[in-house]
């Protein structure tokens, strides 16, 4: 099983400014308009560090490096004294309009190599170039935004309930409420590190920084770094895997090289339609209703299609695999058809509305019960089959490697 320990954690200053506007939220949710936004909200706000323009040229990572050290000289960023776990709590209203309130813990997670268990991923991941946050990392020696884990350690959840000291709480641009607190206490960082050591930890999301965590590992280690054994953890919030404490939304498809109705031809290879409509907030409840997924046309109509069983014998009952069978069945693949990925509706609709695909697929988000079968049976569901909400956000908590 991963060790899972404290470290002194490398945070924003009190006199630094508003914790909304010194953070952001993940890099990889970021589009430029908003790297822009983050950017101009505070000379100090963490994108300056986490997502370097590419207009500043190779030397980007360089100066991201030179900046994080300048901040950490005039005490904009600071180090806690001791190691210590930090609590994060998030507090919001879900696709349903329910309130939901959910806890993880920040640490530092072992990095582990493929095969090796105790850390497993749970879906295939895109190709996609992983050197930015490999040279990122190469550069800062700093592990600038978590990995999401989900840990099978029953009673994590009741174990992380009680406070922590505050370390900053403040709502973002969604309505959001972020807050963390940290845990230093000797006794309570050994239950903490117990409880996440003996169980099974599954990446929800952050796929691509964990490899690179193993890529960066083995360099140190080639090299005889001083931060070798630091570099063999990295920073991972981890939360218990049951309902209360995820709220997992569905990435839809795009579609960028078919028609609604050359769309509409394909689905019927596999599935049946039962019903025509237009796209609104209720649709996701329709489609979980019907058991059905949504085809989307670019003026918003829509046509709900079920599947027919005895089509899928075999196939794992997730919407996105099911989807990718029958693509597959047409003769078709996801390259030839232009699939692209987006989650909500509204953001699809506006993709749609702006001439970048001809027609959409929506899909249901995936079940609780699919991600812990996942996990305890070593399988991996296809790439972009789950969107874990809220998105943590980067900045309020960073380590130092070798520190």
């Amino acid at each position: 099983m991963p060790q899972f320990e404290p470290f002194s954690a490398l945070r924003f200053s009190s006199s630094s400014g508003d914790l909304l506007a010194i953070t952001s939220p993940p890099y990889d949710v970021l589009s430029a308009a908003d790297r822009s936004h983050y950017a101009e909200a505070s000379a100090h706000n963490i994108v300056h560090l986490d997502c370097p323009l590419e207009s500043d040229g190779p030397g980007r990572y360089e100066k991201a490096a030179t900046d994080l050290q300048r901040w950490r000289n005039e005490h904009v960023l600071v180090s806690d004294p001791t190691p210590s776990y930090t609590l994060y709590r998030m507090s919001f209203h879900d696709d349903s309009g329910r309130q939901r309130e959910t806890v993880g813990v920040i640490g530092a997670l072992q990095v582990v190599d493929v095969g090796a268990g105790g850390v497993l991923p749970h879906e295939q991941t895109t190709p996609k170039a992983k050197t930015d946050r490999l040279d990122l990392t190469r550069a800062t020696s700093c592990n600038l935004s978590p990995v999401w884990g989900l840990s099978l350690a029953s009673g994590l959840s009741a174990l992380l309930n009680e406070p922590g000291e505050p370390m900053g709480s403040f709502t973002d641009e969604e309505g959001v409420v972020h807050s963390v607190e940290r845990v230093s206490d000797p006794q309570r960082v050994a239950l903490i590190r117990q409880a996440v050591s003996t169980s099974t930890v599954v990446i929800a999301d952050g796929h691509h920084r964990y490899a690179i965590s193993r890529t960066f590992r083995d360099e140190t280690r080639a090299a005889n770094s001083p931060i070798a054994e630091s570099a063999g953890l990295t920073m991972t919030y981890v939360a218990e895997l049951v309902e209360e404490q995820l709220s997992i939304a569905a990435i839809h498809r795009l579609v960028a090289h078919l028609s609604a109705d050359e769309m509409a031809a394909l689905l019927a290879i596999k599935y049946e339609a039962i019903g025509n409509g237009t796209a609104t907030p209720a649709t996701l409840t329709d489609m979980e209703n019907n058991g059905a997924i949504c085809l989307v046309r670019p003026d918003g109509t829509t046509t709900l299609y079920r599947e027919r069983p005895e089509q899928f014998t075999g196939v794992r009952a997730l919407d996105s695999a099911r989807l990718e069978h029958t693509i597959a069945s047409s003769g078709k693949s996801l390259d030839t058809i232009g699939i692209s990925y987006q989650h909500g509706v509204g953001e699809v609709l506006r993709e749609l509305s702006n001439g970048h695909a001809k027609c959409a697929v929506l899909i249901r988000p995936v079940s609780l019960g699919e991600i812990r079968r996942t996990a305890d049976e070593g399988l991996l569901m296809p790439p972009k089959s789950t969107f874990f909400t809220p998105k943590l956000r980067t900045g309020l908590v960073m380590r130092l490697l070798g520190e």
